[in-house]
Protein backbone atom coordinates (compact mmCIF):
# COMPACT_ATOMS: atom_id res chain seq x y z
CA UNK A 1 0.00 0.00 0.00
CA UNK A 2 1.07 3.54 -0.72
CA UNK A 3 1.71 5.68 2.35
CA UNK A 4 0.16 9.15 2.36
CA UNK A 5 1.78 11.90 4.43
CA UNK A 6 0.38 15.40 4.88
CA UNK A 7 2.66 18.02 6.42
CA UNK A 8 1.19 21.00 8.24
CA UNK A 9 2.65 24.48 7.90
CA UNK A 10 5.35 25.35 5.39
CA UNK A 11 8.10 22.87 4.52
CA UNK A 12 11.54 24.13 3.47
CA UNK A 13 12.54 23.05 -0.02
CA UNK A 14 15.94 21.60 0.88
CA UNK A 15 14.38 19.61 3.73
CA UNK A 16 11.84 18.23 1.26
CA UNK A 17 14.55 17.16 -1.16
CA UNK A 18 16.49 15.47 1.65
CA UNK A 19 13.37 13.55 2.69
CA UNK A 20 12.67 12.43 -0.88
CA UNK A 21 16.25 11.34 -1.49
CA UNK A 22 16.20 9.17 1.63
CA UNK A 23 12.74 7.76 0.97
CA UNK A 24 13.50 6.91 -2.66
CA UNK A 25 16.63 5.02 -1.59
CA UNK A 26 14.62 3.11 1.01
CA UNK A 27 11.88 2.23 -1.51
CA UNK A 28 14.47 1.03 -4.03
CA UNK A 29 16.05 -1.14 -1.32
CA UNK A 30 12.69 -2.63 -0.37
CA UNK A 31 12.86 -1.01 3.06
CA UNK A 32 9.93 1.43 2.76
CA UNK A 33 6.56 1.74 1.10
CA UNK A 34 5.82 3.96 -1.83
CA UNK A 35 4.76 7.42 -0.69
CA UNK A 36 2.62 10.40 -1.64
CA UNK A 37 3.67 13.47 0.37
CA UNK A 38 1.49 16.58 0.46
CA UNK A 39 3.23 19.83 1.42
CA UNK A 40 3.20 23.60 1.06
CA UNK A 41 6.41 25.60 0.65
CA UNK A 42 7.34 29.16 1.54
CA UNK A 43 7.65 31.39 -1.55
CA UNK A 44 10.49 30.18 -3.80
CA UNK A 45 11.45 29.39 -7.37
CA UNK A 46 12.91 26.11 -8.57
CA UNK A 47 14.93 25.61 -11.73
CA UNK A 48 14.54 22.26 -13.48
CA UNK A 49 17.15 20.64 -15.67
CA UNK A 50 15.93 22.53 -18.77
CA UNK A 51 15.70 25.98 -17.13
CA UNK A 52 17.04 28.92 -19.14
CA UNK A 53 18.66 31.78 -17.18
CA UNK A 54 16.70 34.37 -19.18
CA UNK A 55 13.44 32.91 -17.85
CA UNK A 56 14.32 34.04 -14.32
CA UNK A 57 13.13 37.60 -14.81
CA UNK A 58 13.29 38.73 -11.16
CA UNK A 59 16.16 36.77 -9.55
CA UNK A 60 16.11 38.74 -6.30
CA UNK A 61 12.42 38.29 -5.57
CA UNK A 62 12.50 34.89 -3.84
CA UNK A 63 15.11 32.20 -3.13
CA UNK A 64 15.99 30.16 -6.21
CA UNK A 65 16.74 26.46 -5.85
CA UNK A 66 18.39 24.34 -8.52
CA UNK A 67 16.34 21.19 -8.91
CA UNK A 68 17.25 17.96 -10.63
CA UNK A 69 13.67 17.37 -11.76
CA UNK A 70 12.70 17.69 -15.39
CA UNK A 71 11.28 20.95 -16.67
CA UNK A 72 12.13 24.62 -16.38
CA UNK A 73 11.33 27.33 -13.81
CA UNK A 74 8.34 27.08 -11.52
CA UNK A 75 7.05 28.80 -8.41
CA UNK A 76 6.08 27.20 -5.10
CA UNK A 77 4.43 29.01 -2.23
CA UNK A 78 1.57 29.14 0.28
CA UNK A 79 -1.79 28.24 -1.18
CA UNK A 80 -0.28 25.77 -3.63
CA UNK A 81 -0.49 22.04 -2.98
CA UNK A 82 2.76 20.33 -3.83
CA UNK A 83 2.37 16.58 -4.29
CA UNK A 84 5.63 14.69 -4.04
CA UNK A 85 5.21 11.36 -5.79
CA UNK A 86 7.53 8.53 -4.76
CA UNK A 87 6.25 5.56 -6.74
CA UNK A 88 7.89 2.52 -8.34
CA UNK A 89 7.64 3.22 -12.06
CA UNK A 90 9.42 -0.06 -12.75
CA UNK A 91 6.45 -1.97 -11.36
CA UNK A 92 4.19 0.14 -13.54
CA UNK A 93 5.67 -0.75 -16.90
CA UNK A 94 9.03 1.08 -17.11
CA UNK A 95 7.29 3.72 -19.23
CA UNK A 96 8.18 7.26 -18.16
CA UNK A 97 6.01 9.01 -20.73
CA UNK A 98 2.99 6.96 -19.71
CA UNK A 99 3.73 7.72 -16.06
CA UNK A 100 3.71 11.47 -16.71
CA UNK A 101 0.42 11.06 -18.58
CA UNK A 102 -0.96 9.20 -15.57
CA UNK A 103 0.04 12.09 -13.31
CA UNK A 104 -1.75 14.50 -15.64
CA UNK A 105 -4.84 12.28 -15.71
CA UNK A 106 -4.79 12.05 -11.91
CA UNK A 107 -4.90 15.84 -11.64
CA UNK A 108 -7.67 16.05 -14.24
CA UNK A 109 -9.80 13.55 -12.30
CA UNK A 110 -9.23 15.46 -9.06
CA UNK A 111 -10.20 18.77 -10.68
CA UNK A 112 -13.32 17.21 -12.18
CA UNK A 113 -14.67 16.75 -8.65
CA UNK A 114 -14.96 20.56 -8.55
CA UNK A 115 -16.51 20.70 -12.05
CA UNK A 116 -13.26 22.01 -13.50
CA UNK A 117 -12.29 20.56 -16.88
CA UNK A 118 -8.56 20.10 -17.14
CA UNK A 119 -6.83 19.62 -20.49
CA UNK A 120 -3.58 18.08 -21.69
CA UNK A 121 -1.86 19.88 -24.56
CA UNK A 122 0.76 18.42 -26.88
CA UNK A 123 4.15 19.92 -26.14
CA UNK A 124 2.98 21.52 -22.87
CA UNK A 125 3.40 19.24 -19.87
CA UNK A 126 0.95 19.96 -17.08
CA UNK A 127 -2.77 20.58 -16.83
CA UNK A 128 -4.53 23.52 -18.45
CA UNK A 129 -7.98 25.11 -18.24
CA UNK A 130 -9.81 27.06 -20.92
CA UNK A 131 -10.82 30.55 -19.79
CA UNK A 132 -14.33 31.15 -21.04
CA UNK A 133 -14.42 34.36 -18.98
CA UNK A 134 -11.61 35.98 -20.99
CA UNK A 135 -11.58 37.43 -24.53
CA UNK A 136 -10.51 35.19 -27.38
CA UNK A 137 -6.89 35.31 -28.44
CA UNK A 138 -5.90 37.19 -31.64
CA UNK A 139 -6.03 33.79 -33.36
CA UNK A 140 -9.64 33.36 -32.25
CA UNK A 141 -8.93 30.62 -29.71
CA UNK A 142 -10.05 30.39 -26.10
CA UNK A 143 -7.24 31.53 -23.78
CA UNK A 144 -5.75 28.82 -21.59
CA UNK A 145 -4.10 29.07 -18.18
CA UNK A 146 -2.00 26.51 -16.36
CA UNK A 147 -3.42 25.20 -13.10
CA UNK A 148 -0.97 22.36 -12.40
CA UNK A 149 2.71 21.80 -13.18
CA UNK A 150 4.50 18.46 -13.35
CA UNK A 151 8.20 17.70 -13.07
CA UNK A 152 9.71 14.39 -12.01
CA UNK A 153 12.98 12.57 -11.71
CA UNK A 154 13.68 8.84 -11.51
CA UNK A 155 16.29 6.98 -9.54
CA UNK A 156 16.40 3.21 -9.90
CA UNK A 157 12.94 3.56 -11.43
CA UNK A 158 11.53 5.23 -8.32
CA UNK A 159 9.98 8.63 -9.02
CA UNK A 160 10.39 11.75 -6.94
CA UNK A 161 9.47 15.43 -7.18
CA UNK A 162 6.01 15.50 -8.74
CA UNK A 163 3.05 17.89 -9.07
CA UNK A 164 2.07 21.37 -7.96
CA UNK A 165 -1.61 22.40 -8.07
CA UNK A 166 -2.67 26.00 -7.63
CA UNK A 167 -5.40 26.29 -5.02
CA UNK A 168 -4.98 29.89 -3.86
CA UNK A 169 -1.37 31.06 -4.26
CA UNK A 170 -0.51 34.69 -4.92
CA UNK A 171 -0.51 34.48 -8.71
CA UNK A 172 1.57 37.65 -8.98
CA UNK A 173 4.48 35.63 -7.59
CA UNK A 174 4.69 33.85 -10.94
CA UNK A 175 5.67 37.18 -12.51
CA UNK A 176 9.31 36.71 -11.48
CA UNK A 177 9.75 33.82 -13.91
CA UNK A 178 8.56 32.57 -17.26
CA UNK A 179 6.63 29.59 -15.86
CA UNK A 180 7.85 26.40 -17.53
CA UNK A 181 9.32 28.53 -20.32
CA UNK A 182 5.88 29.34 -21.77
CA UNK A 183 5.12 32.99 -22.51
CA UNK A 184 1.85 32.79 -24.43
CA UNK A 185 -0.29 31.35 -21.62
CA UNK A 186 -0.96 32.41 -18.06
CA UNK A 187 -1.51 30.69 -14.73
CA UNK A 188 -4.66 30.28 -12.68
CA UNK A 189 -5.91 28.66 -9.49
CA UNK A 190 -9.10 27.13 -8.16
CA UNK A 191 -9.89 30.31 -6.25
CA UNK A 192 -9.09 32.43 -9.31
CA UNK A 193 -11.69 30.36 -11.16
CA UNK A 194 -14.25 31.33 -8.51
CA UNK A 195 -14.39 28.05 -6.62
CA UNK A 196 -14.68 28.07 -2.79
CA UNK A 197 -12.28 25.15 -2.32
CA UNK A 198 -10.00 24.61 0.69
CA UNK A 199 -6.82 22.54 0.88
CA UNK A 200 -8.60 19.68 2.67
CA UNK A 201 -11.09 19.51 -0.21
CA UNK A 202 -8.28 19.27 -2.74
CA UNK A 203 -6.42 16.64 -0.73
CA UNK A 204 -9.57 14.52 -0.50
CA UNK A 205 -10.14 14.81 -4.24
CA UNK A 206 -6.56 13.68 -4.89
CA UNK A 207 -6.97 10.65 -2.65
CA UNK A 208 -10.29 9.68 -4.22
CA UNK A 209 -8.93 9.89 -7.76
CA UNK A 210 -5.55 8.25 -7.09
CA UNK A 211 -6.77 4.66 -7.19
CA UNK A 212 -8.62 5.29 -10.45
CA UNK A 213 -5.27 5.93 -12.11
CA UNK A 214 -2.64 3.98 -10.19
CA UNK A 215 -2.86 0.40 -9.11
CA UNK A 216 -2.08 0.38 -5.40
CA UNK A 217 0.21 -2.26 -3.96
Amino acid sequence: MVEWITSDGLTGYEAAVDFMEARVAAIAAGEARECIWLVEHPPLYTAGTSAKPADLTDPDRFPVHASKRGGQYTYHGPGQRVVYVMLDVGKRGHDVRRFVQQLEHWVILALSQFNVTGHIREGRVGVWVERHDKPLTPAGAKPEDKIAAIGIRLRKWISFHGISINLDPDLSHFDGIVPCGITEHGVTSLIDLGLPVCMDDLDLALRHSFEQVFETR
